[in-house]
């Protein structure tokens, strides 16, 4: 079985009420350089990105990072996600714009996410847009049309958060939208999960964590969409920030500890890959819970979790 790492390039990340401020700008050769690094002989790395569509709001808006097809050298293929930010909830302009992604950037990409955290019912996330669930079903099912009518090999699949409230009716809503042309598209679901940063965990707990939250998934949450063992689980955003009483080495050892897990039940879960959240900080001297995601300080000098993950990758990479 496959695993694939990757990585988000950029430094801008959103909070629960905005972007959070950079300290510095992007410095694309110096992210090509960190890239190259975390590759070394690794056949591949994926390259997180973002597009957000928004047609009555911001048709024009630019992709998060600016121009990630240039990081795509050395076999790095581009993951690219792009968000569904309607507020009238109009599916025909996002599904052209599905299309079109596909039709002008299909080369360059080894997959497409439809939606952004569909299941977060967060302003910044797709999840409070109206129409969400037909925004991912009827996306999936277009971005795979097009890809097949293009003979672009990408694989399609949307993203959730771990759900821990008993209550949500997410898993049961998208079950009922969910026909036969949905399940035979969905080539993954992903995972955007950070234990350890909003709700903390003791050490000793963190690799049990983990695994109940991707046990959960494949056996509690995707049944109930019909959603089968057969269909790849990716995690597609961790990350664990460092600050104040957060130390360098103490993100090298989560980061290390989580994917290990992940290493450890991906035959069981069926689980294909990890991508990194993120490269670079937003503000190494800021204090916020968001400023330094990174695994390099915005002056792109390397934490500790920058060689561990490399060292992981060369080790892991199958």
């Amino acid at each position: 079985m496959t695993f694939t790492f990757g990585i988000y390039p950029g430094a801008l990340l959103g909070t629960a009420t905005g972007a959070v401020h950079l300290a510095h700008p992007d410095h694309p050769e110096r992210i090509e350089e960190a890239l190259r690094q975390l590759q070394a002989d690794a056949p591949t790395l994926l390259v997180r990105a973002y597009r957000p569509y928004a047609a009555t709001v911001a048709p024009d808006a630019p992709p998060t990072p600016a121009d990630p097809e240039r990081y795509l050298a050395n076999g790095r293929a581009l993951d690219l996600v792009v968000t569904f930010r309607e507020p009238t909830g109009a599916l025909e302009g996002w599904l052209d714009f599905i299309r079109a992604t596909v039709r002008d950037e299909g080369a360059r990409l080894a997959s497409l996410q439809i939606c952004e955290e569909p299941n977060a019912n967060l302003p910044v996330l797709d999840g409070s847009m109206p129409n969400v669930h037909q925004a991912l079903v009827q996306g999936v099912i277009a971005a795979k049309e097009e890809a097949r009518a293009r003979g672009h090999d990408l694989a399609v699949g949307f993203n959730v958060v771990p759900t821990f409230n008993p209550a949500d009716t997410f898993w049961n809503d998208l079950g009922a939208v969910a026909d036969d042309r949905f399940h035979q598209a969905l080539d993954y679901v992903g995972l955007d999960f950070f234990p350890d940063v909003f709700r903390p965990i003791p050490a000793e707990q963190l690799a049990a964590a983990v695994e109940a939250v991707l046990t959960g998934l494949r056996t509690a949450d995707l049944p109930k969409a019909g959603i089968g063992g057969g269909v790849p689980i990716r995690v597609c955003e961790h990350g664990w920030p460092t600050g104040p009483e957060r130390g360098e080495e103490r993100q090298a050892e989560v980061i290390e500890e989580v994917i290990r897990t992940l290493d450890k039940l991906r035959g069981d879960l069926n689980i294909t890959g990890y991508s990194l959240f993120g490269l670079r900080d937003a503000n190494s001297a800021g204090e916020g819970l968001y400023d330094r995601f990174g695994l390099l300080r915005d002056d792109y000098t390397p934490k500790p979790a920058f060689s561990t993950y490399s060292k992981l990758i060369a080790e892991l990479t199958h």
